[in-house]
């Protein structure tokens, strides 16, 4: 009987094992299989573009209060030719030398298919933002020689689709600068920057 036991034991250690080798081998294999055909097809980042920019007000008043009304066209193009992807979450927001200087914009989650193109146009509104004292002054300067680089950025969480295949999110941060008139040939500084900004500018994008 105990000699039985000891083989009917053995048995079922050994399908045990059998079953834990077949599992983890299937579970490499699949693993292995999704790891190549992403190899195969790496996405490659989406390219952006500020196509425009229509600087409604840009204002400084004392003691340094930025009041601005930015309009933007940002075109976002997939130059994939066999991954999708899906844009989850869209913020965007304007800057000035490292400081942010309209609120955060949401804009809507969308889809893009096979090298197709997305164009955003928010209008990006800050009220009386608080600017550094010595930003203020950087910005007095740049007025003074009548051209203003102002940095449009967008965060957003994509996720890149393979046929059925929808990988995690990654993250992209989006810069795009652009130089507006500072409106300098009257000097008055509360229409400082009305006009247009450089067009067609190419965006820095980070995964």
């Amino acid at each position: 009987m105990k000699k039985d036991c000891c083989h009917h034991d053995k048995g079922k250690k050994k399908i045990y094992i059998y079953v834990l080798i077949a599992t983890i081998s299937f579970i490499v294999t699949v693993g292995s299989t999704v790891f190549i055909i992403w190899l195969i097809l790496r996405p490659t980042k989406p390219q952006f573009i500020l196509q425009g920019a229509t600087v409604n007000s840009f204002s400084l008043a004392a003691p340094n209060l930025l009041t601005s009304n930015l309009q933007i066209s940002l075109s976002s193009r997939n130059p994939n030719g066999r991954i999708s992807i899906y844009y989850d979450k869209i913020e965007v927001y304007a800057s000035y030398h490292g400081q942010q200087i309209t609120p955060t914009t949401m804009l809507s989650s969308t889809y893009q298919g096979h090298k197709e193109m997305t164009v955003w146009s928010p209008i990006l509104c800050g009220n009386e933002v608080p600017l550094a004292p010595y930003l203020a002054v950087s910005l007095n300067q740049e007025q003074m020689v009548g051209m203003v680089l102002i940095n449009f950025k967008m965060s957003i969480k994509v996720r890149w689709r393979v046929g059925k295949f929808v990988s995690g999110t990654y993250h992209l941060n989006v810069n795009c600068p652009a130089y507006i008139n500072s409106g300098n040939n009257n000097n008055n500084a509360a229409n400082a920057g009305v006009g247009n900004a450089i067009q067609f500018k190419n965006c820095h994008v980070d995964v």
